[in-house]
């Protein structure tokens, strides 16, 4: 009798213990399809990071560019991928955000365009067609990047996830939103001699480029998850730098439609961007806020402090 009793407690112990509780379902929503950007956080499920925190971490893509930040406002996902810029443009327009996390430390945006079409300095931009790929932010950016530099009487164009087909097809003549760690080797691969002009090198302040973000109500109801989350993604960076050429591996098991050859050229250049610990700079942020005003991105102040959460160790 005093064994099988032994045996009951036991079980029950296991039922009820943290470690035998069923994962949370955590949706993370991506800014752009999967790629080396987000290699973490593929690490991060590859490796059981997730599954250790209690989470199960459901990623998707979005339809549309501008699909994620918003999704993440209003609560039909949990966390997103986003960018500062698009973060402090929402924040202004009254939106439910808080920036949780830090994937991609400084901006990798730029302004691709073709070699050989006349195109040496911002101002060569000037009456042409420039696309651009996320509605709501590289519009918006791009109009301070022509005030700026001189860019003139030129015709924006949303080109979405199109980047490559618009600028081969001679549809745009150049387009703002595109990485320079990795459109820019795709378009390589493919035999295009490109250029390109790096934002933060023509008057746009440094920022965190990729960036968690969710709304204060999911903070609220799923606070610690969030906190595990990022901190499990945190985890993954370091061990990723531990070990680059081991973590891409196993970024290509968990994404098997990845071009290895696109995909690790594009690693090697993105690796030294990836955010070194999860510690927002309220400095740095209030800068980007300030110059969005001045610059007519946003409509109204800022005060980025509220805007970040930072997750403890």
């Amino acid at each position: 009798m005093k064994k099988k009793w032994i045996k009951w407690l036991a079980a029950a112990v296991l039922l009820i213990s943290p470690a035998a509780s069923a994962s949370e379902t955590i949706t993370l929503m991506l800014d752009w399809f999967p790629n080396v950007d987000h290699l973490p956080v593929y690490v991060a499920r590859h490796r059981g990071l997730f599954e250790k925190a209690g989470l199960d971490v459901r990623i998707v893509s979005p339809s549309e560019t501008s699909d994620a930040l918003k999704l993440a406002a209003s609560g039909n996902v949990d966390i997103a991928v986003s960018y500062t810029p698009q973060t402090v443009i929402a924040a202004a327009r009254g939106l439910d955000v808080a920036a949780v996390g830090r994937l991609i430390a400084h901006p990798l945006t730029t302004i691709l365009f073709l070699r050989g079409k006349g195109i040496e300095t911002p101002a060569d931009l000037s009456g042409r067609r420039i696309g651009y790929t996320v509605p709501g932010l590289m519009d918006v950016m791009l109009e301070a990047f022509a005030a700026i530099n001189g860019v003139r009487d030129h015709t924006p164009v949303n080109v979405g996830f199109a980047i490559v087909q618009s600028l081969a097809a001679g549809k745009v003549d150049a387009v703002m939103g595109p990485f320079k760690t990795y459109e820019t080797v795709e378009m390589r691969h493919r035999g295009y001699d490109v250029g390109y002009f790096e934002l933060e090198k023509h008057g746009i302040p440094d920022y965190d480029e990729l960036i968690f973000v969710c709304s204060r109500k999911t903070l609220d109801l799923k606070g610690e998850k969030v906190a595990a989350f990022v901190r499990a993604v945190d985890a993954a960076i370091s061990q990723m730098r531990a070990d680059p050429e081991k973590a891409f591996q196993e970024y290509l098991k968990e994404v098997p439609e990845a071009d290895p050859k696109t995909e690790s050229e594009a690693f090697r250049l993105t690796l030294p961007y990836f955010a070194a610990g999860q510690a927002h700079d309220p400095k740095r942020w209030q800068a980007f806020a300030d110059f969005a005003l001045a610059h007519k991105l946003i409509a109204r102040p800022v005060d980025a402090a509220r805007l970040l959460h930072t997750v403890g160790p």
